[in-house]
């Protein structure tokens, strides 16, 4: 994606084609259709207004119960298990979403099937049929994203390369041999901060670990330039000093290992626990970019890096947030107070 005022592209991760993602039960989109059935109100890119059901599977779940419901795992089994209509309606659902992603710029999709099931087979089973099914739907390669390398494995597999190389998502000190994957597959890679058994602590620990896993790609013969670091992006309002660790990591790692590499992390993780996260989001995005990124995993509907990162004044919301993810704002106390009061629209 070319942004004004950028030297170089700002590669764009797409994250919704993800089975993590949650809607809360009380949000407007969760109603009944005309026969009082639950369903998901959705529109298609062309603005077509359509209704997925809702399985009885996710209704018996804790996440259910609690208030949430994942959306897109939900229309994942309807499209892979459901019949007639409701599994059309499973199949429309992740079209809609993959070609919301690819218009609002994502270079690459995100696939994660983790939530899927509990059993690493039917994962599998998941991950290899949402590969077949989105680089038919999509333009754009697939970033394969797991916990799981095995699942990561199938997906890699899975993959025919039709829209470019495929990315893995992700390998660490705790499972280098991702790289190994990354190599037979001639994939590019995400490498992330965290150590071989706990998340880094600081800056320092995570340019540590994010340099050690560099070099073991650039040994593995991947190129620099299929080389992603993630410095991991903790929730700012769990620790004031999270956001700052993490900004100083980036410009660390981008003085040290140079201009090829390339930096980015989930951009929406700052601002978990925080309300109205967009503009969290955005100004954790702003000075990422400023310390070094080029790079987001982020939902580019929600947050479209054009307008975040464009070279003006930053609003009182996005000022206000600027002190939150440096720290300067304790508890979020002004942030939330501004939020309360409605004056961030």
């Amino acid at each position: 994606m070319k942004i004004d005022g950028m030297d170089r592209d700002f590669i764009v991760i797409g994250e919704n084609v993800h089975t993590t993602r949650a809607l809360l039960r009380r949000n407007k989109r969760v109603t009944t259709d005309e026969s009082g059935a639950d369903v998901i109100a959705y529109a298609t890119l062309a603005g077509e207004q359509r209704f997925l059901p809702i399985p009885e599977a996710i209704k018996v779940t804790q996440d259910f119960q609690e208030g949430r419901i994942k959306h897109f795992k939900a229309a994942l089994q309807q499209a892979m298990s459901g019949t007639g209509a409701a599994q059309g309606e499973g199949i429309s659902y992740i079209q809609a979403i993959v070609d919301k992603q690819e218009a609002a710029g994502a270079d690459f999709l995100d696939v994660n099937v983790d939530e899927v099931s509990l059993k690493k087979e039917e994962q599998i089973e998941a991950m290899q049929w949402l590969t077949g099914r989105v680089q038919e739907m999509a333009t754009r390669p697939l970033s394969i994203d797991s916990s799981d390398i095995d699942v990561i494995a199938a997906g890699l597999a899975a993959y025919d390369g039709r829209n470019g190389p495929a990315l893995l998502n992700s390998a660490s000190l705790e499972r280098p041999t991702a790289l190994d994957l990354a190599q037979q597959y001639r994939a590019a890679v995400i490498v992330t901060a965290s150590g071989e058994s706990a998340m880094p602590d600081g800056a320092a620990g995570r340019v540590a670990n994010a340099s050690t896993m560099i070099e073991a790609a650039l040994a593995k013969g991947i190129p620099a330039n299929d080389i992603y670091l993630d410095p991991l992006v903790f929730p700012v309002s769990v620790d004031p000093e999270f956001g700052r660790h993490c900004l100083d990591a980036i410009a660390e790692i981008r003085q040290r290992h140079g201009p090829d590499i390339h930096i980015t992390g989930g951009i929406s993780n700052a601002s978990f626990g925080v309300p109205a996260r967009k503009y969290i989001n955005e100004a954790f995005l702003r000075l990422a970019v400023d310390a070094g990124a080029d790079s987001g995993i982020m939902d580019p509907v929600q947050n479209d890096p054009k307008a975040a990162l464009a070279p003006d004044t930053p609003s009182h919301a996005i000022a206000l947030a600027t002190d939150v993810v440096l720290g300067r704002d304790p508890d979020c106390a002004t942030y939330i107070k501004a939020w309360r009061k409605k004056e961030l629209a």
